[in-house]
């Protein structure tokens, strides 16, 4: 009765023991070349201020704006890929659904768009 989930099976097993035994192998096999900038924090790029400055520094725009247009196109692509999969079985109601997504999705665009989020300074 089981017998059709066994490869699945065996193939969960295997890719957990192989991610498990290269988390595991990777301190004891890895290279140890140690520096400062290693073992700093990381902030996005910038260099990291030695204490958090309460209230005075404000994150730019820019960074929101961009993981917003990250976010937007992943979730588009969420949506788009089933239907572009079964694009023939929906018909014309189908069509005129996506369409609708990609205008609701659209607006956001020119949102991000506007904001300036596609000027990558």
């Amino acid at each position: 009765m089981l017998d059709p989930y066994l490869p699945i099976v065996l193939l969960a097993a295997l890719a957990g023991l192989f991610a498990v035994g290269s988390v595991a192998a990777a301190p004891l096999i890895g290279p140890r070349r140690y520096n400062r900038a290693k073992l700093d924090s990381y902030e996005c790029g910038i260099e990291p201020s030695p204490q958090p400055v309460v209230g005075a520094g404000r994150m730019p725009v820019a960074y929101y704006v961009t993981a917003m247009l990250f976010i937007l196109f992943d979730i588009e692509m969420v949506f788009l890929y089933p239907f572009a999969v079964s694009a023939d079985m929906l018909g014309l109601f189908g069509l005129v659904e996506i369409v609708l997504f990609i205008v609701t999705v659209g607006f956001a665009y020119v949102y991000v768009w506007r904001r300036g989020g596609l000027d990558w300074n």
